[in-house]
């Protein structure tokens, strides 16, 4: 018997990282569009960057929409403001930020493909996609029906929960960058026994003079951090003596946002989808409206997937589509259950279900996800998957009994 401990590791980081405020304000601009425009074509990338006394916020892409344009300046400004960043001392003061705007029109090579607005509209550019789901998570009635990594759903509870925390003011000395990391132990039979290490980073006020010294600044920082975030989200069942927890391991996070890291659309794909578990295409969602498979694709193939699982047929599955520029069938769907289909199952009989269950062309997708409509800002921090859908939020979670029964039946 091997006594070889098998761990997996994934992260996620609040709202109020650089790159997760880059996707914030990519996505308002997506939402201002479409709101405005459902049929709108936007490609938008945010950097941001700050100093001491100074910071900027630089849009660039590519959008077309009826009617005069958003004010994108001031969704940008309302978009940071929003996320906390309001004064300087926190990374960035949204009201006084320099803020550039570079944005021309789709271009009309690529629009001649994609604007026909019927079932055969053409994908919005080549490239590959991947859709996955597992039963790791439901073992755990808090967590159940999310059919998530164990280690990647844990992640982005916890960063939800750091910038819920400090929001409500539960915890009003935290700021708005943060990172939260877990490790899973998994037993011998495969699956989740219990959690190696939770690790969070969260930015906050300078206390030294509260407490008197870094050392009991940091004793109250990783006590309010155990009792608010850490013990409101893990079950506890995962969580024993030997669990290595660490919060701020430098000993100090006080300076965070745009002032110490630069930040980009786009350069989080792990932490968007799932942990590393399961693979990526390499296309970022945030600041593309649907008409982008790179966006739509990727969240039709975590619908089928899921529902795959949570309709008994394997344990685990992974879906990769790819798609042609301006044609609407993908050139490729494949189907794969790493050896965890249900008794009596192939892979090549499940992709043969998921086939004739599932449309997989853009238009089809963006009507059966209902994507046309403002619901993109929501999902810019603490993950695109495993999250439960609110007024019309995160439709491509939402399990439908006919499809579910069409997998089953075959």
């Amino acid at each position: 018997m091997s006594d070889e401990i098998i761990l997996f590791s994934s992260e996620s980081v609040t709202g109020g990282h650089p790159d997760k405020l880059c996707d914030a304000i990519s996505d308002a601009v997506v939402d201002a569009c479409i709101a405005q425009d459902p049929q709108a074509r936007v490609a938008c990338e945010t950097l941001v960057k700050g100093t001491a006394t100074t910071s900027t916020i630089i849009l660039a892409g590519e959008i077309t929409v009826a009617g005069t344009p958003p004010d994108f300046e001031a969704v940008a400004r309302a978009t940071a403001a929003s996320i906390g960043y309001t004064d300087a001392a926190y990374g960035m003061d949204s009201a006084t930020c320099d803020v550039q705007v570079h944005i021309t029109t789709q271009s009309p090579h690529i629009s001649q493909g994609v604007s026909q607005g019927d079932i055969t509209q053409g994908a919005g550019d080549q490239g590959l996609m991947f859709g996955f789901a597992n039963r790791e998570s439901e073992a755990y009635p808090a967590l159940s029906g999310s059919f998530m990594p164990l280690s990647a759903l844990l992640s982005q509870s916890l960063t939800r929960r750091l910038t819920e925390v400090r929001e409500s003011g539960l915890l009003p000395w935290a700021r708005p960058d943060g990172k939260s990391q877990i490790t899973v132990e998994y037993g011998a039979d495969g699956k989740p026994s219990r959690l190696w290490a939770v690790v969070i980073a969260l930015q906050h006020d300078d206390m030294i003079e509260r407490f008197g010294s870094e050392a009991a600044e940091h004793d109250f920082i990783v006590s309010e951090v155990r009792k608010h975030v850490i013990d409101a989200v893990i079950p506890a069942e995962l969580v024993d003596e030997n669990t290595d927890i660490i919060v701020n391991g430098t000993g100090r996070f006080v300076h965070g946002g745009p002032h110490a890291d630069a930040g980009i659309t786009g350069r989080k794909i792990i932490v968007d989808t799932y942990g590393g578990m399961g693979r990526h295409g390499g296309g970022a969602f945030s600041g593309k409206d649907p008409s982008k498979v790179d966006r739509s694709a990727a969240y039709c193939a975590r619908w089928a997937a899921k529902h795959v699982v949570a309709a008994g047929l394997a344990d685990q599955c992974e879906i990769q589509l790819a798609y042609a520029i301006g044609v609407a069938e993908p050139v490729s769907i494949r189907v794969t259950t790493d050896g965890t289909a249900a008794d009596g199952l192939t892979e090549d009989e499940i992709s043969r279900r998921v086939r004739n269950t599932f449309d997989f062309r853009p238009r089809a997708i963006i009507r059966d996800l209902a994507l046309l409509n403002p619901i993109y800002s929501p999902t810019a921090a603490g993950g695109h998957f495993g999250r439960e859908s609110v007024d019309g939020t995160f439709t491509w979670e939402v399990l439908d009994d006919s499809l579910l029964s069409a997998l089953r039946n075959g």
